[in-house]
């Protein structure tokens, strides 16, 4: 909530007043180019960006978050609505209503009760793909109004596509074209040469002239037309259960989406201003906002990134500068919608196309795929079958939801498990990455990089046995804790269930550097006085495990312990009798 105190300085109160005007003229054709692309008229973008941006400023705790309509959830609340009723029809309109309704409600539920968290399920790799293809979507819908052609409506979005080029090859309206070439040119080339001007206020205001001028409605140009002059009135919607059940899906997964894509947007200008953000308070924010636009004829929104890079970059520095925004479109909506009549849809399309435009970008697929394979997978799946399922963008996101949860949960059933020995460093270092190491044929260190719980601890008990078998000299194995956070029952179960196994065919295992809930888990349960207590198998450096093993073994080859490779001193010599150590150039560490 911004603070009425900070607007008693007039440089403050100066700088949110340019700063919400600003974006005004930046949202007032871009929401109606949104409310388009959602298969809404124009008046509903305006309605939608009156009210919501103050709500969300008043009750969120973003100062310079500018909510609004937005392309991803326009686009998914086109594709959530066209099953239930055509676009543009009067069911259409009222299901829109009721669809923001229910994603403000749903996403006050989570922010009053502290669920923001839920968003976590919606990964990057998932959220990366779906944007990429969603930005494909949104620009290749707009294809019939670049070209001024009708094409018949195909099950799948490419289908569509298809049907919109055939056509277009035959009946393109040039005027319509000329019309859309001119408005990306103009918003490309102001962006490029002058981007601290309003490229879109300029290319709808120079359009809108022309085509008043050429008559280009008369000549069979498609125009916004009539927009209803003055304020939204309270609408009370129709709850009709049916299509509220069919509405489910499609309210879950546009609320986590719109929240996600707020959320981003105010951490990355907070930490430009410094601010404390709260998710849950955005999340009542926003769900506030949306209630708000449904009540007064809008349709669901969200944080916008490029209107609120407009609002930091043109000064804004409380929630004041959305408020001066909702004023200006409200007296657009008083005053100046006869001036919006002549306004070509190509150029509204035009609009979209260039706002999307900057949300392809491959490079974080990609990147994905190098930090993790599986990550890369999720990520060109989604993609791959958002675009193939379109229009029903939801199949996309849940499947790569799903694949994603599933994927995370098969890399911790089946985590990495490392021998180690001593680096000479002093540090212990994957055999198998270094095998240039020496290992200890009576004692044998492994890791395991993941929490011990019951999904993998079958895997663990099957890994240590092989250790064992493949091992026949080994007495003793010291199983480095450090990695496992928690234990579950499972997980402590097979811990004794493998100790007395173990014990009977003459191998010792004991486990050093626990933290502290692997211990509480393990004392709580009676495990650690089962297992021989604390000062047997349990230890809490592993020098101090590695002293227990090397009191009770008997191994000539390293004279009891002296020369054991498990010894830094050991592990030193060893790397000079390799040439690994000069003393006279600094070495690098590799990581393992």
């Amino acid at each position: 909530m911004y603070q009425l105190k900070e607007l008693k300085d007039p440089a403050i109160l100066k700088a949110d007043v340019i700063a919400g005007i600003t974006v005004a003229l930046v949202l007032v054709p871009q929401s109606m180019a949104y409310a388009q692309l959602a298969g809404l008229p124009p008046y509903f973008g305006l309605y939608a960006s009156f009210l919501p941006p103050m709500v969300a400023a008043i009750f969120g705790s973003s100062r310079q978050l500018a909510t609004g309509p937005v392309a991803v959830v326009s686009l998914l609340t086109a594709a959530s609505l066209e099953p239930l009723a055509a676009a543009g029809s009067e069911g259409f309109l009222a299901y829109a209503i009721l669809l923001a309704l229910m994603i403000g409600a749903f996403q006050m539920f989570l922010g009053l009760f502290r669920l923001g968290v839920l968003v976590d399920f919606l990964s990057h790799p998932v959220v990366v793909g779906f944007t990429n293809a969603g930005a494909i979507i949104i620009g290749t819908s707009q294809l019939s109004k670049l070209f001024g052609v009708t094409a018949e409506k195909a099950p799948h979005h490419y289908e569509s596509v298809y049907n919109v080029l055939v056509e277009a090859a035959q009946n393109t309206h040039l005027m319509t074209f000329g019309f859309a070439v001119l408005s990306l040119g103009i918003i490309w080339g102001v962006k490029k040469y002058q981007p601290r001007l309003p490229s879109v206020l300029i290319a709808v205001v120079i359009a809108t002239l022309l085509s008043w001028t050429l008559g280009f409605e008369d000549k069979g140009g498609a125009i916004v037309g009539v927009i209803p002059a003055g304020l939204p009135g309270m609408v009370m919607p129709t709850f009709d259960w049916e299509v509220m059940k069919q509405l489910i899906a499609s309210t879950v997964i546009i609320s986590l989406i719109g929240f996600m894509e707020a959320i981003s947007i105010a951490k990355a200008m907070a930490a430009r201003t410094r601010q404390r953000i709260d998710a849950n308070q955005e999340l009542v924010g926003q769900g506030l906002s949306n209630i708000v636009s449904g009540l007064f004829g809008g349709y669901p929104v969200s944080g916008s990134f490029s209107r609120s890079a407009v609002n930091i970059e043109a000064g804004a520095i409380t929630g004041f500068s959305s408020i001066v925004t909702g004023i200006v479109v409200g007296i657009t909506l008083l005053f100046l919608t006869p001036l919006l009549y002549h306004l070509p849809q190509a150029t509204l399309a035009s609009v979209i196309i260039m706002a999307v435009i900057n949300l392809v970008k491959i490079e974080p697929i990609k990147h994905a795929w190098k930090a993790e394979k599986h990550d890369g997978i999720v990520a060109v799946i989604t993609f791959v079958l958002t675009l193939v399922m379109a229009p029903h963008l939801e199949k996309g996101i849940i499947i790569g939801v799903v694949l994603a949860m599933v994927l995370f949960i098969y890399r911790t059933m089946r985590p990495r498990i490392a021998i180690v020995s001593r680096y000479f460093d002093g540090t212990f270092r994957d055999v198998s990455v270094h095998p240039e190491l020496d290992s200890c044929k009576k004692i044998l260190m492994f890791r395991f990089d993941m929490s011990l719980y019951y999904a993998n601890a079958g895997y663990f008990e099957t890994k240590v046995l092989q250790m064992v078998a493949d091992n026949p000299e080994v007495e003793y194995l010291i199983l480095d804790a450090e990695g496992i956070n928690t234990i579950d029952a499972t997980g402590e179960e097979v811990l004794l269930h493998l100790s007395e196994r173990l014990d009977k065919v003459g191998v010792t295992i004991i486990i050093a550097r626990m933290k502290k809930q692997f211990m509480d888990t393990m004392r709580n349960t009676g495990t650690l006085e089962k297992m021989g207590g604390d000062n047997r198998r349990f230890f809490a450096r592993i020098t101090f495990a590695l002293n227990q093993a090397w009191s009770n073994v008997e191994c000539d080859k390293c004279n009891n312990g002296k020369n054991c490779p498990l010894r830094t001193s050991v592990a030193i010599e060893q790397a000079k009798a390799r040439g690994e150590l000069d003393p006279d150039k600094p070495h690098p560490v590799p990581i393992a």
